[in-house]
């Protein structure tokens, strides 16, 4: 990385990349690629997924250099944030939805809530967290409630990845299985996240 694109604005790099220019490009994806990955794979709780979106993210906005970014963070946070909705809404069944349901009752407001009438839904989902077998459940909360990675939760546990993804994978099926209004979930889950 060329030392000099480091010490330049967000708005000389946007100038730049606007003529095409791709180190300014590399500068850009060295500067934000770590804090929109941090706010896609807190939505999604899938590194793969999380990965697929932030090579979305960036594709794009070299394909579409030409256009001015007054605000280049703003851009890239709000281009990745709608990907991840419209990756819920095709995948309505997929984990990365599933999970969101978990985590959505901590990070929505409650105004929100009862402007859908939808003032039992948190407690709903948070109470089949709280029915969760012990371990799964642990699991679940580090995952949602301390945004730990599978590696660092595993680390935690003393336990493989494999296992914390697989044991994931089963609290959110079983959180899904006994939430009866998925519809309603979903409205609220999407109004939570604009």
């Amino acid at each position: 990385m060329d030392h000099a694109y480091s010490q330049l604005s967000d708005a000389e790099l946007a100038g730049l990349l606007k003529a095409g220019n791709q180190l300014a490009f590399a500068q850009i994806y060295e500067r934000y690629w770590r804090v929109i990955y941090g706010h896609v794979y807190k939505m999604l709780l899938d590194e793969e997924e999380a990965k697929d979106v932030i090579q979305e993210v960036f594709s794009e906005i070299w394909i579409k250099r030409e256009q001015q970014y007054s605000n280049l963070a703003g851009y890239l946070y709000v281009s990745a944030r709608h990907k991840v909705i419209n990756l819920i809404r095709k995948n309505k069944f997929h984990s990365a939805y599933l999970d969101a349901l978990g985590s959505f009752a901590s990070e929505c407001s409650t105004a929100t809530i009862e402007r859908l009438d939808e003032k039992d839904l948190a407690a709903a989902i948070e109470r089949e967290i709280q029915a969760l077998p012990p371990r799964m459940k642990e699991i679940f909360e580090l995952s949602r409630k301390e945004n730990l990675s599978y590696k660092e939760i595993a680390g935690r546990l003393g336990i493989s990845d494999k296992t914390v993804k697989k044991q994931m994978h089963k609290s959110l099926q079983q959180i899904r299985l006994n939430l009866k209004d998925s519809g309603a979930v979903a409205i609220v889950l999407l109004a939570c996240m604009r």
